[in-house]
Order: structure tokens, then C-alpha cells, then sequence
């Protein structure tokens, strides 16, 4: 996770000042403009045992889209609140009575991202912030021997307040409408809508890589 996070810094110093010339160049500027975009990508997504014991998976790819508000507070902060459809999951493999086994688990969800934007120039978004997800379907698939089976559970999210805490944040860089997208993100709490909050032993991560167009 801190190695991806550090990428997406490099990237984004080594592009901001190549953009930053092209900005001067066009004599355009819309960071204090106010703005909607859609988007749609790709998450590559794992969870980690937040005990530390042995617990190995691996990485999958799943879909995310959704729709973006860009709301100014200056030249060069504003507020970007999201609404996406995001598919997350990991993959495992074992041995269990003497057969090797392979499972895979996709996991749907809602997550509301609430990011605060620092634009040093104007194809250039700096996001942070939290984010709540919402999950609604969850998938197993599982392959093993002779053996083949796959379980799907529906989860109703009637109490707002049941979801997942999380902290997301990247960078969005702005070509003219399309947006290009690079986000890190990963569980924190779970909220239990009773106003109570555990720590989840087993935690998404995930890597999300976008593009949009922004009106």
C-alpha cells in the first residue's frame, strides 16, 4: 500500500509541472469552476489479516463506476463528494483433505467518497478523505477437486449508519473534460448502525484506476 501511494506522488510531481506548461500555454484555468462528471474503471483489490498471522491471498480485478461533483472553495482547495458501484474481493488457494482448492470471492459494493481537493494547478487534483461503503452482494466461487460451488448472499443497507469506514485518496489529472483517475484506499472501521464500531480482522485494499468525463 505505501509503495502504490508513493507511485501515484511521483507521478504526480513529475506530471504537474509538464501540465502546469501546458496550463500557462492554453491562458485557461476552471479549478473555481463548479462541475459533474461520470467515470468508470477498474479496482485491483486484496484484503490483509489486520492480526498479522498467516494469511495469504491474492489480488483480483473488479469494476467501478459511478458519477462526481467538483465543488470549488477557491482557486485552489474544493470538495469532491462520489457515488460509485465498486467491486472488490481477493482470491485464495489451500489444501484441504488432500485436494487443492481455489476461491475466489466478489464482494459489490456502494462507497460514498467525501474528498477534499488541493488543485496546485489546473489538471492537477490532489484527493483525500473518508469514504463509506455500503455492501450489497456477496459472491464465493469455489473450485476444488471434483468439487465446484458458488454462494451469492444479498445484504439489505436499509440503516445508514451500518458501513464500512474507510480513507481513499490519489490523484485525478484534467484534460480539457476527461478525467484520469489513480486512488489507493482500505478499510478502517466497520460502523454498526447502533452507533457502536468494531475493527474488521480482515480489511479491503484496493487500487483504482479511472477515467471520466467531466460537463
Amino acid at each position: 500500500m505505501k509503495r502504490v501511494i508513493l507511485v501515484i506522488a511521483m507521478i504526480t510531481l513529475s506530471t504537474t509541472g509538464v501540465l502546469a506548461q501546458t496550463d500557462e500555454k492554453t491562458g485557461t484555468d476552471k479549478r473555481s469552476d463548479l462541475s459533474l462528471g461520470i467515470k468508470g474503471g477498474v479496482n485491483l483489490s486484496n484484503v490483509y489479516d489486520s492480526e498479522g498471522e498467516n494469511f495469504v491471498a491474492d489480488s483480483k480485478f473488479g469494476f467501478v463506476a459511478g458519477g462526481f461533483i467538483t465543488i470549488p472553495i477557491g482557486k485552489f482547495f474544493g470538495i469532491q463528494p462520489e457515488l460509485l458501484f465498486s467491486q472488490k474481493g481477493f482470491k485464495s488457494t489451500g489444501v484441504f483433505l488432500g485436494s487443492t482448492y481455489e476461491m475466489t470471492r466478489t464482494t459489490d459494493y456502494i462507497d460514498v467518497p467525501l474528498l477534499v481537493s488541493f488543485k496546485p494547478v489546473e489538471s492537477v487534483s490532489l484527493l483525500f478523505g473518508p469514504q463509506f461503503s455500503y455492501l450489497l452482494k456477496q459472491k464465493d466461487d469455489f473450485k476444488g477437486g471434483t468439487i465446484s460451488s458458488t454462494q451469492e448472499d444479498e445484504f439489505s443497507n436499509d440503516n445508514i449508519r451500518k458501513n464500512t469506514f474507510c480513507l481513499t485518496g490519489g490523484a485525478d489529472f484534467n484534460m480539457d473534460h476527461l478525467v484520469l483517475g489513480l486512488r489507493a484506499g482500505w478499510d478502517v472501521k466497520n460502523n454498526n448502525g447502533d452507533g457502536t464500531s468494531t475493527t474488521p480482522r480482515y480489511k479491503n485494499m484496493w487500487y483504482q484506476a479511472t477515467i471520466g468525463y467531466r460537463f
